[in-house]
């Protein structure tokens, strides 16, 4: 029973530090000016608590949960957060072709690793550098259109110099005046989040601090669940690779569903869209990789690349081309929950849940 204690305030402290780890690098950053799909793809695609997670799994003998949490966790990005996302609030969305193109090549590339039958060390410092090349072209095409092809700061201080924020309560583009002598026009579709408001008014460096805290605060709540785990399969009597697909997984879901749908109902669906974009691409190299290196190689079960990588780049390719059309619609979200469930039944059903390392 004080497993399950430890792993449910765990979650507790992982998601409530990530929700306020990304409000103040936001804020922090819109001092900056930097691009908000490049704060959202680091500091949102690259999940600390899923990795910190993976990590502490993989050192304590758990590969089979760590591997089936990483597989697990990306495939829910697009058939449960996007899918609930766009079931929740449909959108506009307006993606550059060449991310959906790295989007749905990142899967592929973990599927030929998977082919040789390992995820050694080696392919795990491949992966890493394979994430730090994709962040570094984001960095670079972001730069070069001297635009962010998201919403950015400017909004904020725009808004900041008219004065709005400084009261409580939700804002939206019809509370703003128009700027004296300004030529900003706020976007109609825009909905003010109070958090990023809110974070902006402190100084960078007090910013920054608070941002540390929170990361201290994910990483804590991360590795006590992660440390709990294997007590809480012992007491529930539950499958490795079961606990991995089901309650770790929907539990490390519950942060990307609330950065996802949330953004979207307020009518910034750009932090959404980054947000899986960037988690997806994280997931299956840069994540992966780290927990090669950290807890050594991984076996891979035939229906890891009979199965559920198969399904993970369909997955990916089918949410791709709904972004393309240009607006998340709810028979997107449809079409992909029931995908998803279909492949979590199957998965469960005939295939005795996600991958187990052998």
């Amino acid at each position: 029973m004080e497993s399950i204690l430890l792993f449910v305030i765990g979650i507790a402290v992982l998601v409530f530090s990530a929700e306020k780890l990304i409000g103040y690098l936001v804020g922090v950053a819109s001092r900056w000016t930097i691009s908000l799909f490049l704060i959202a793809v680091i500091f949102t695609g690259i999940e600390f608590d899923d990795l910190a997670f993976g990590i502490a799994l993989n050192v304590e003998d758990l590969s089979n949960v760590a591997l089936g949490t990483v597989i697990g966790t990306t495939v829910a990005l697009t058939g449960l957060v996007l899918a609930i996302s766009a079931v929740v609030a449909p959108c506009e969305v307006d993606v550059p072709r060449s991310y959906l193109a790295l989007f749905v090549l990142a899967p592929v590339v973990m599927l030929a690793f998977a082919l040789t039958g390992f995820f050694t060390v080696t392919s795990g410092i491949v992966l890493v550098a394979l994430f730090v090349a994709f962040v570094g072209f984001v960095a670079w095409r972001e730069y070069a259109a001297r635009k962010p092809v998201f919403r950015n700061a400017e909004v904020y201080e725009q808004l900041e110099k008219v004065g709005v924020g400084a009261r409580g309560g939700p804002v939206t583009v019809e509370d703003v005046p128009p700027p004296s002598g300004g030529h900003f026009t706020l976007p109609p579709d825009l909905r003010i989040d109070q958090g990023f408001l809110r974070a902006r008014s402190h100084s960078p460096g007090l910013g920054l601090g608070l941002a540390v805290l929170a990361l201290v605060g994910l990483v804590i709540g991360a590795v006590a669940a992660g440390q709990a785990t294997e007590g809480v399969i012992r007491t529930l009597g539950i499958d490795g690779t079961v606990f991995g697909v089901t309650v770790a997984t929907v539990a490390l879901s519950l942060e990307d569903i609330f950065l996802t749908a949330e953004p979207q109902r307020r009518g910034a669906p750009e932090i959404a869209v980054a947000n899986v974009i960037g988690s997806v691409v994280f997931s299956v190299t840069g994540k992966l990789g780290v927990i090669l290196l950290a807890g050594g190689a991984i076996a891979v079960d035939t229906d890891v690349v009979t199965w559920h990588l198969p399904v993970l780049v369909v997955m990916t390719a089918i949410a791709a081309g709904f972004m393309a059309t240009g607006r998340l619609r709810r028979w997107h979200g449809v079409v992909l929950l029931g995908l998803y469930v279909a492949y979590f039944v199957i998965s469960l059903v005939a295939f005795g849940g996600l991958p187990v390392d052998k």
